[in-house]
């Protein structure tokens, strides 16, 4: 059977997205086929399109990491789900599609309370918010954190997340739309980089003292003027590159401004195992659940538009959330 989806035939501009058939089989032993309700848009989609991060099966690729919907039919032994069944999933890769197989263990059903556009484009940003705050920095009650791209599908998600933790959190944005909409959004301070420095702003903001943690999703364009914000033994985790790669450096530059931890995790890592999936994805439903996270959609595409959905995002013209509908 086809179904229509969006490849890669050569990696390139947003021109490379084709949007054409392919062919889908049934699902296998421990697989389900599914039809994507939402598909969720981010940068890691425009790493793989560009060829910065490299397809893990060659070319032709169907981008995109996470997505929600529905199981239409089941493979020999599955039990977990049945047809029918609400469920999202954050990688393999291979979302931009009507349709796809999935392995059964690298899906999680969607609560009733949840919407197939929120859970489709919550998994990658809302479970990166959990491991970042919970996982790779624990933030607690009287931290101060910085969080660069504070607008973005993450940073909204981590805003109201860290507040309700205890923190007091900064934010960096590039517009004053941009930096009034993370004040909605559990942000204390934003700061807006185009008209202020936002090493100085931070260190009015914290007397001094530097901030406890960095998380910087911007990487080349960022990454000194965060390694300056930090207090002494603060942590800096970059988490994306949406700037470009940071360049080498020294590493002797980490201890002389104050033996600074530098971590570069990815989500996938963090969510290897099926118990930590299913446990990330447990902590952020019920955040979603009891208000303390909202997902708002800040706007939707058309899957066969995905190429102006890239363009768009490239050119920092999306807030929050972007969901795709095949």
């Amino acid at each position: 059977m086809m179904v229509k989806a969006i490849r890669i035939h050569q990696t390139g501009g947003p021109e490379a997205l084709v949007y054409e058939d392919v062919a889908i089989g049934e699902p296998g032993p421990g697989e389900v086929r599914m039809r994507n309700e939402a598909i969720g848009l981010n940068f890691i989609d425009v790493y793989f399109r560009t060829g910065l991060y490299p397809s893990p099966s060659g070319l032709p690729l169907i981008p995109g990491n996470e997505g929600a919907g529905v199981v239409l039919s089941v493979g020999p032994g599955v039990t977990d789900v049945k047809p029918g069944d609400r469920v999202a999933y954050v990688n393999p890769i291979g979302a931009y599609a009507e349709e796809r197989i999935m392995p059964v263990d690298r899906l999680v059903k969607v609560p009733d309370a949840i919407s197939s556009q929120q859970a489709g484009s919550m998994m990658l940003k809302g479970m990166t918010a959990y491991y970042l705050l919970r996982e790779t920095y624990p933030v607690k009650k009287g931290d101060t954190i910085l969080f660069h791209a504070a607008a973005g599908g993450v940073g909204l998600i981590a805003g109201q997340w860290a507040k309700h933790l205890g923190a007091t959190v900064i934010g960096t944005a590039g517009s004053d739309e941009k930096v009034k909409l993370a004040l909605q959004n559990g942000f204390d301070h934003v700061i807006n980089y185009r008209t202020e420095n936002f090493v100085e702003r931070v260190k009015e903001i914290t007397g001094g003292k530097g901030v406890d943690v960095v998380y910087d999703s911007v990487g080349k364009d960022t990454f000194d003027g965060s390694l300056d914000c930090l207090r002494p033994r603060g942590m800096i985790v970059c988490f994306g590159q949406s700037s470009g790669p940071v360049a080498p450096f020294d590493l002797g530059i980490l201890s002389r401004k104050g033996s600074l931890y530098l971590t570069r995790p990815t989500l996938f890592v963090y969510v290897a195992a099926r118990a930590a999936l299913e446990n990330a994805a447990r902590e952020l439903f019920a955040q979603v659940e009891s208000g303390v996270v909202r997902i708002d959609i800040g706007q939707t595409y058309a899957l066969k538009d995905a190429a102006t959905a890239h363009r768009d995002l490239e050119a920092r013209k999306t807030t929050g959330t972007t969901v795709l509908i095949p």
